[in-house]
């Protein structure tokens, strides 16, 4: 049964195609395409409206943020998520069902799933293998636009699954938790540019790049895979444990991949390295790069 409940946070494109042939799409299940792609790539909003899988809404992580930080896609406040996700048909009782485009499978998704927990909504699963491998098998697509009838959400954020700037200078001498970096060996490193951002890692940090967790199609690894993979890199999933990334998004694969494992308390930092480059003092960003020239 433990394995069952856990499992809740990914379902499959087939358990996903019955529930919408049996009815269930509505008030008790909505389906949502978190999709966001860099704008001069693709257009995430456009694509949504030529093919998407019946009855879903889309969930503009544009709009669902706070606008007033100068970082990339900060979780917004209460108010406004309870007011965004109402507007999209989702009250607490909806079991919520997002995805994403991406050629990697899931990319955007996971971010989705974690701001729902976030703001205490338990009910969340990521469709595995993302919209990819649901048209793959053959699944149906639609252009047409659901609407949604409104509904009430209450969101209440829980704080021990956001980490703040102050949080995370602190932990760097104190230790009080463990630090995985998701994004690419390079940009944690420091040997390449990180969307124009000089690169490197927070102090202790381990690096454990997202797409580790995902098979060759797409899906989520199997659970002794995504156990194996952390045991490798020597993160205790006993213990307390944060991720981060570049800006908030693929961090929140880290949590899912331990949430699959069982720990369901991993904390995302939300500014990720976009704040921590731009706050943090020189000595507490870590580059080979700057090691080289020095």
């Amino acid at each position: 049964m433990a394995r069952q409940a856990l499992s809740r946070a990914l379902v499959s494109a087939a358990w996903l195609a019955e529930a919408l042939r049996a009815g269930r799409a509505g008030p008790s299940l909505r389906v949502l395409d978190a999709s966001w792609y860099p704008p001069k790539e693709r257009n995430a909003r456009q694509e949504f409206k030529e093919r998407h899988i019946p009855g879903a809404a889309f969930f503009d992580i544009e709009e669902c943020r706070d606008k007033s930080s100068p970082y990339d896609f900060m979780l917004p406040s209460e108010s406004h998520f309870a007011d965004y996700v109402g507007q999209l048909g989702v009250s607490n009782d909806t079991h919520v069902v997002v995805y994403d485009g991406d050629e990697v499978g899931t990319f955007y998704a996971p971010r989705a799933w974690w701001m729902f927990r976030a703001f205490g909504h338990k009910e969340v699963s990521v469709l595995n293998g993302g919209f990819k491998n649901w048209v793959k098998e053959g699944h149906p697509v639609t252009a047409e636009l659901s609407q949604p009838a409104p509904a009430v959400f209450k969101a209440r954020l829980n704080r021990a699954l956001v980490k703040t700037f102050e949080e995370m200078v602190q932990n760097v001498s104190s230790l009080n938790f463990q630090v995985v970096d998701s994004r690419p060996e390079g940009r944690f490193r420091g040997t390449e540019l990180d969307q124009g951002l000089e690169s490197g890692h927070i102090p202790g940090a381990v690096n454990i790049p997202f797409h580790s967790f995902l098979s060759e199609t797409g899906h989520e690894k199997s659970i002794e895979e995504i156990q194996e993979i952390f045991r490798e890199k020597k993160v205790d999933l006993s213990k307390p444990l944060t991720a981060t990334c570049r800006k908030g998004v693929t961090a929140c694969q880290i949590a899912l991949a331990a949430f699959l494992c069982g720990k369901q308390d991993v904390a995302v930092y939300d500014g990720s390295w976009s704040e921590w480059f731009h706050r943090a003092p020189p000595h507490y960003k870590v580059s080979e790069s700057k090691r080289n020239k020095a």
